[in-house]
């Protein structure tokens, strides 16, 4: 007997618990042979992306090729047999079946030895990708429609010759009545589903980009996948909570990027009220300052930009008065420097900066009263109010937004690495930043963990309480405060980008972080920070572009920081010079992937020309990494820990067989 008898005693109530589910001898002692056999299969892949703004096409293509993982496989199995010229229009195959059989239908290319050969290779693909798994999981994973059919050619041994004419029959038979073409897309889609076994995203899905909508509706039907909150996805949390100061910035951030497409189509936001008050209020102010940005390079004429430069003024005003009250209902956000309102001249049209006086772009401001700048007049109350049972009344953004609660937190420890999207606050001398939450100072994981439970309180908490007041204002701070660890500023100029010529004004201070960090020793201490001291221990950060441009490399601090934000945004690309890092980690390495900008589906369809990427390796393993080396492994060996002394207390005759 492995268990004393005293501690089957202590955990008797546990294992009565456990025996209805495992209810005899045989059944735990089959679990436990099934638990230990998958401890000494292979780790899965992990895929992480980061800073994805809303662009939806390469970030979904991506998805679809793996980082580039499975063209790695077509080329593993087939580089001695078939030319680089087929490979690339297999890989295409997998990544678009539906776009790529249309394509090949109309230039006559889907003949029936065409479609035989592509069936057997598209098989020897998947058996290629699901041969990390047990039958169990990938049968699970199995389409309904085929089944049973891709359970039976899985499972095709080519060295056994005796099931030859079945496993050719079921090919012909497929193609015969007409059903190759859903089998295809079947199997693709499979592919897809197996190269990837978990999948984690390093913040910011909103903003900028148009399609942030369609990256969420995509998540939330994807088979595994964790988030960390970016500052742009905080926003939109603090949004969904109907905290208004975070719903402004949203819509400012959406006139700004041009991007009506998310608001509007997306959620369903109703921003004609905000028009009406813009025309209402702007309609001869030509608004120069607030003229939006299009790096979508979206056909706009002169009336339709005159039109989304008076609502990107009017919401930047309310934004303002917003931000304001919430800096005054918080003295301990420390931020009094940012209630600029308060320094403006209304009668010179100046704003004092520091000790400085500076003249300002735009000086109509037919809402504000001098004397209580932060107020906001009756209409814009009545307004704020409709933006604000609009945001929480959409049903998709509450669905999404829910997902990211669900399916995020502000970090995560994953497999031996540290994922966050921002940074750890520190002093220049390497130190955590000690910040003041509710009654307590916390610095470094204690304020991660503090600063989760807060977001979370200002969604959940009951509706109009205090607390979930201070938690929905806290998702406002962890946009822009200058101790935040999602925003990693002092401060955010929005005010100035828009008012003050002297761009040394817009001038904003990393956090010393990105500085202690790069460096081993800082790196190091902050993995020691969360517990982890593994040799093999990274963090894996996104948030600040890597300016390729400039020389900057992905890879700090020796190797144990690893910053995957190159750009995937069309607005950082001119500045990074790519479009965006990947990475991917499976049982023998970890390896990071430098995409180029993505062209359309169109071309990789009509071309066979993937994303441009190149790929380097970070880390080989010493030894190849197995399930038992994994967190899932460790739940695994609890599992086989907790059905052990469920068998000792039926042998011990302490639980009776059912």
């Amino acid at each position: 007997m492995k268990f004393s008898e005293s501690v089957l005693q202590e955990n008797r109530k546990f294992l009565e618990l456990l025996s209805q589910k495992y209810p005899t001898i045989q059944a735990a002692s089959t679990e436990i042979i099934n638990l230990q056999a998958i401890m000494n299969l292979p780790k899965g892949t992990e895929h992480f992306l980061s800073d994805i703004h809303g662009e939806y096409e390469p970030f979904l293509h991506i998805l679809k090729n793996a980082s580039g993982v499975i063209k790695n496989k077509v080329d593993a199995i087939f580089g001695n047999t078939i030319t680089e010229e087929e490979r690339r229009r297999l890989a295409t195959l997998i990544y678009y079946p539906e776009e790529k059989l249309a394509l090949l239908k109309k230039q006559g290319g889907a003949s029936d030895d065409w479609y035989r050969i592509t069936l057997r290779r598209l098989m020897e693909v998947c058996q290629v990708a699901a041969s990390k798994y047990t039958r169990s999981k990938v049968r699970k994973a199995l389409p309904a429609d085929f089944e049973y059919i891709i359970d039976e050619l899985l499972h095709s041994n080519g060295s056994d010759h005796n099931k030859d004419l079945y496993y050719e029959q079921i090919i012909r038979t497929i193609i015969e009545i007409d059903r190759a073409d859903a089998f295809i897309v079947a199997m693709a889609n499979l592919i897809q589903r197996l190269v990837i076994d978990h999948l984690h995203i390093i913040g910011d899905l909103f903003d900028r980009g148009p399609g942030a909508h369609i990256l969420m509706d995509h998540l939330c039907g994807y088979h595994s996948v964790d988030i960390q909150w970016g500052n742009h996805d905080i926003l939109w949390m603090g949004a969904a909570a109907g905290q208004e100061a975070c719903i402004a910035n949203v819509l400012t951030n959406c006139f700004k990027y041009n991007n009506f497409d998310t608001i509007e189509d997306g959620y369903g936001i109703n921003v004609r009220p905000l028009a009406t008050f813009a025309m209402e209020t702007y309609g001869d102010d030509p608004c120069t300052c607030f003229r939006p940005k299009n790096p979508g390079k979206v056909q706009l004429s002169d009336h339709d930009q005159a039109m989304a430069a008076r609502i990107h003024k009017a919401i930047a005003v309310i934004q303002f008065k917003l931000e304001g009250q919430v800096i005054l209902r918080h003295p301990e956000y420390k931020m009094d420097d940012r209630l600029l309102l308060r320094k403006v001249n209304f009668e010179e049209g100046t704003v004092t900066l520091g000790r400085k006086k500076y003249p300002m772009r735009d000086t109509h401001f037919p809402t504000i009263d001098p004397k209580d700048p932060f107020a906001l007049s009756e209409e814009e109350a009545l307004l704020v109010e409709k933006l604000r049972l609009s945001f929480m009344h959409s049903e998709k953004l509450q669905r999404h937004v829910r997902f990211l609660f669900q399916h995020g937190s502000m970090y995560l420890i994953s497999n031996g690495n540290l994922l966050y999207h921002g940074c750890i606050p520190m002093e220049a001398d390497g130190r955590f930043s000690s910040t003041s939450l509710g009654q307590s100072r916390v610095s470094g994981r204690a304020y991660l963990d503090e600063a989760d439970r807060l977001v979370r309180r200002g969604y959940y908490g009951r509706a109009g309480s205090p607390e979930r007041m201070v938690g929905a204002d806290f998702m406002w701070y962890l946009w822009c405060g200058p101790k935040s660890p999602l925003s990693g500023k002092d401060r955010i100029t929005t005010f100035e980008r828009y008012f003050v010529e002297d761009q040394t004004t817009w001038e904003e201070h990393k956090d010393p972080y990105y500085r202690v960090s790069a460096t081993q020793a800082g790196a190091n201490a902050i993995l020691k920070e969360f517990g982890l001291e593994l040799k093999r221990s990274k963090i894996i950060n996104g948030h600040m572009p890597v300016k390729i441009r400039k020389g900057e490399s992905p890879v700090k601090a020796g190797g144990k920081l690893l910053v995957i934000d190159g750009g995937l945004s069309r607005a950082y690309q001119p500045v990074t010079g790519i479009a965006g890092y990947t990475l991917t980690f499976n049982s023998r390495e970890m390896s990071l992937a430098e995409h180029h900008p993505f062209d359309s589906v169109q071309r990789v369809v009509n071309n066979d020309e993937d994303m441009h990427s190149s790929t380097f390796v970070v880390e080989k393993m010493e030894n190849r990494l197995m399930i038992r080396d994994t967190d899932n492994g460790q739940r695994l060996a609890r599992n086989i820990n907790d059905l052990e002394m469920l068998l000792d207390a039926y042998r011990a005759g302490m639980i009776k067989q059912k």
